[in-house]
């Protein structure tokens, strides 16, 4: 299943911006995945912050297999170790069976999120051990489908931005006015934006500047003491 939209929100946007008419007309219609299984949305999003997609993708593809369907009363009954024996940390394990006791218990209720506004959406989402604003933003994108969602935390919408609109940083004030410019189709925009930041025409370029920070000077007891040091192994940054 992919994010729903047409003729109605790409007229719109169309209407509203000669730069975005460009990047839909090279673009062309844009299908991202969707999960509407909000529970699992919750969990997967959360599997997912700070590691790579083919993580996240195998560490699922784990999940769905050892616990056949992810809800609450899987999740619950598996336990913490049985979480990180599919790949993920300890934390992000508690994160995930403190969601699902929250849901269980009706302390979370899943279909009054649903029906919520996107700003209290969002609120009721953050407030889950391990969501953010970013990540309750996606949530509402790629799950509820909710039709309005531009991103400023995201940095490749801010990439985005500046790519299309020849822009050297994106202040909140700038975001502000494409939020409104776009609105009310900003998840129809972020797609586009997010082709745009992932190299879907080729000639555009980030007009953000590039750092020119000078090497720093090392003395020589300082790198007679860095080269005494022994190397990490298989360190992850």
């Amino acid at each position: 299943m992919y994010f729903e939209y047409g003729e109605t929100e790409l007229a719109y946007l169309r209407s509203k911006d000669q730069r975005l008419v460009e990047v839909i007309d090279r673009v062309g219609h844009v299908e991202r995945e969707v999960d509407p299984d909000f529970f699992a949305a919750v969990v997967h999003h959360i599997v997912g912050q700070q590691i790579s997609t083919k993580a996240q993708a195998t560490i699922w593809q784990r999940m769905r297999d050892g616990l056949g369907a992810v809800n609450a009363e899987t999740v619950l009954a598996a336990g913490v170790p049985a979480l990180q024996a599919f790949g993920m940390t300890f934390r992000k394990a508690e994160y995930i069976t403190d969601f699902a006791e929250r849901v269980r218990s009706g302390s979370f209720d899943l279909d009054a999120v649903w029906r919520m506004s996107d700003e209290d959406a969002i609120r009721a989402l953050s407030g889950l051990k391990g969501v953010g604003v970013w990540t309750a933003e996606m949530i509402l994108l790629f799950c509820m489908q909710r039709p309005n969602i531009l991103s400023f935390d995201d940095l490749a919408i801010q990439r985005g931005l500046r790519m299309v609109y020849h822009h050297r940083k994106i202040t909140r004030q700038l975001f502000e006015k494409y939020r409104r410019r776009f609105s009310p189709y900003g998840s129809v925009a972020s797609l586009y934006l997010w082709a745009v930041a992932g190299g879907a025409i080729p000639e555009m370029r980030d007009w953000r500047p590039k750092a020119t920070s000078k090497p720093k000077a090392i003395t020589h007891a300082k790198a007679r003491t860095a080269d005494c040091q022994p190397k990490a192994k298989g360190g992850k940054r």
